[in-house]
């Protein structure tokens, strides 16, 4: 049985609609995850789930029962709760669910065997035994420690946590419910890789429903198996896993251009006949025929050229590339015996590596370990407890922190150009590339900034410094995924050297050559990206020698069927769309040179034998419509 059937929802905000049409099933165990630029209406949709949003037009079904839990971007603050009240408190019909039981064995130990008394009693164990038992309080309790809580944390006060630590009690608080349908806003927003793995198990595990909002490609492909596209209004719905949208979104905009193309041949040819034959009394009917034939068509192919132009569609992105930085020395930085540590907290010891020119570099390790603290210490902003730290000859660097400070005074376009040393056009083309369009956008004071708004002119700053030694730390925070794949490109096309930083692990396995991991306050280097990481950490756990997959079953080649024999005028049809192909080609040189005899020749030769098949074309047509 489905958990939610959704039917033609439509949602308004001042008249004008949001999204509408939008209709989809859920079953348990389904992973839908909601795609489409920013301000279509995603999260709105969530909340519209949950009732929290009112819809103007359609219908919600949920299964009879059905419990819901949202996490979203708003974190919990000021209800003077300590982090396990309040995760608990996602929980409560479980514990209303308990005094249930203890209620209903207390009169069943009285003698009350009614029916109605041990049918809500075996409804109530269901229900308990689905959530884990009485045992769920310490499933809720591994959840916290999943999402990256100490044992500790959990009796101190919301109000002593930071704004990504509230976000993660959140999501603790929606999985430690048990529900049924799970509606999830950016769930891995301040996840270290270690609980982004841990959450992808989690969910695939979960016997619910779940609908969610994400921008990790990596954790999309892991956990959904379909998605529902919001996009100018409308909704599209693509079974299968996130891949899978990408693709078939693809296959459907190639397939829709070369129906508009087509389409577009057809009324051109038939356009020409009714021109050439309209007057001719014999054909006057025929060629009114074509006339209505060329309505219908143009209907077809609007159709097709807006359906292309919906698939094509993409939110406004980052576009652009980095500058060609000057040649450095082949080492471009070396560490030596480097110690490092926060207060008591050993971070790093004894550690030396380099970084060779050229080279594209992946930082990886958990939260807390000590990846912040090494770049600072590379860029001279923290001294190191032992060691030393030295760049190479002709290296030009620049950091990229999650805590950039920006020039304040001013207007975005005036910290630009102080930034970077540009003139104002050019500036003002900079600020364009990175989503800082038109006089508005050019004149916002930075102290106006959104943390989004502040972290695009921080890395627009970045791509103009000219630098040939890229350090980034978290780069795609707060980019959509058009952006993110827009600045993993420029990455790749980079021909300096980059130390990159970040839980995109789509991004670090695409832009890594080679990854450093810290581990037990050393740095291990492996070869190749993200993916070469897990494979290799999975071999040595298993201290066994890698084993080639088992050969594939050879199956039998399947007959290729016989191709249908094209008729006559479907041959005429075929030869007259490639000579005007080839005539076209022919005026495009004769418009460079219309004294090149061959090509004169050519031109004349492939018109005569155009006006002979189009005559022939006529006859076989009429011969078939007699």
């Amino acid at each position: 049985m489905a958990v939610l059937i959704a039917s033609n929802l439509r949602k308004e905000f001042s008249g004008d609609p949001l999204f509408d049409g939008v209709s989809f099933k859920l079953e348990r165990r389904d992973r839908l995850a909601l795609a489409g630029p920013n301000g279509a209406g995603k999260t709105t949709l969530l909340r519209c789930l949950t009732g929290e949003v009112a819809l103007q037009g359609g219908e919600l079904a949920f299964a009879k029962g059905t419990r819901i839990a949202l996490h979203d971007q708003r974190p919990p603050r000021g209800q003077g709760l300590t982090l396990r009240e309040y995760v608990l408190s996602g929980a409560a019909d479980l514990v209303a669910l308990e005094q249930e039981l203890r209620r209903l064995e207390e009169a069943m130990g009285a003698g009350d065997h009614g029916p109605e008394t041990v049918r809500r009693y075996g409804e109530a164990q269901t229900r308990l035994e689905h959530a884990g038992g009485y045992g769920w309080r310490d499933h809720a309790a591994s959840v916290v420690r999943g999402l990256g809580f100490s044992d500790p944390d959990l009796d101190r006060k919301l109000d002593t946590f930071s704004g990504g630590e509230l976000t993660r009690a959140s999501l603790a608080r929606a999985l430690a419910g048990d529900p049924d349908l799970l509606l999830l806003d950016e769930p891995t927003n301040h996840l270290d890789i270690a609980s982004l793995e841990w959450l992808e198990n989690e969910l695939s595990s979960l016997d619910a429903a779940i609908v969610l909002v994400a921008h990790d490609r990596w954790f999309l492909e892991a956990v959904t198996t379909a998605t529902l596209e919001l996009e100018a209004g409308r909704s599209i719905y693509f079974p299968g896993p996130w891949h899978a949208w990408r693709r078939e979104k693809a296959s459907r905009a190639l397939a829709a251009a070369k129906t508009a193309d087509r389409l577009a041949m057809d009324i051109e040819r038939r356009e020409r006949f009714v021109e050439r034959f309209r007057a001719k009394k014999n054909l006057a009917k025929r060629a009114q025929a074509k006339v209505s034939q060329i309505g219908r068509l143009q209907k077809e192919r609007s159709a097709a050229t807006g359906e292309l132009a919906l698939l094509n569609r993409r939110s406004r992105s980052l576009g652009f590339e980095f500058l060609k930085p000057a040649r450095s020395g082949r080492t471009v930085m070396e560490t030596e015996g480097l110690g490092l540590s926060a207060g008591t907290k050993k971070l790093l010891d004894g550690v030396s590596f380099a970084l060779e020119r050229g080279e594209h570099v992946a930082l990886v390790g958990p939260n807390g370990s000590g990846k912040t603290t090494l770049l600072e210490t590379l860029f001279g902003a923290r001294e190191p407890d032992a060691g030393s730290v030295r760049l190479g000859h002709g290296v030009e660097p620049t950091y990229f922190s999650q805590h950039t400070k920006l020039d304040e005074r001013g207007s975005v376009l005036d910290c630009a150009q102080r930034a970077t040393g540009l003139s104002r056009p050019q500036a003002q083309s900079l600020l364009g590339k990175f989503l800082f369009s038109g006089w508005e956008a050019h004149e916002k004071p930075v102290t106006a900034l959104s943390g989004g708004e502040r972290r695009r002119l921080a890395l627009a700053i970045v791509v103009a410094s000219g630098a040939n030694f890229l350090v980034l730390d978290e780069p795609t925070n707060h980019l959509d995924l058009e952006s993110r794949e827009a600045l993993e490109a420029a990455l790749e096309a980079f021909p300096g050297t980059v130390l990159l930083v970040s839980h995109d692990r789509a991004l670090l396995d695409a832009v890594a050559e080679r990854t450093l991991a810290i581990e037990e306050h050393g740095v291990v280097s492996y070869d190749g990206g993200w993916a070469d990481l897990v494979q290799r950490r999975a071999e040595v756990k298993s201290a066994a020698v890698p084993q080639r997959p088992p050969a594939k079953e050879r199956k039998p080649k399947p007959k290729r069927p016989v191709p249908r024999k094209q008729s006559e005028l479907e041959r005429t049809e075929a030869r007259i769309q490639a000579l005007e192909a080839e005539i076209a080609a022919l005026e495009a040189k004769l418009a460079e040179d219309w004294a090149n005899v061959d090509t004169l020749t050519a031109h004349r030769a492939a018109r005569e034998e155009l006006q002979a098949l189009l005559a022939r074309w006529e006859e076989l047509f009429q011969a078939q419509q007699a």
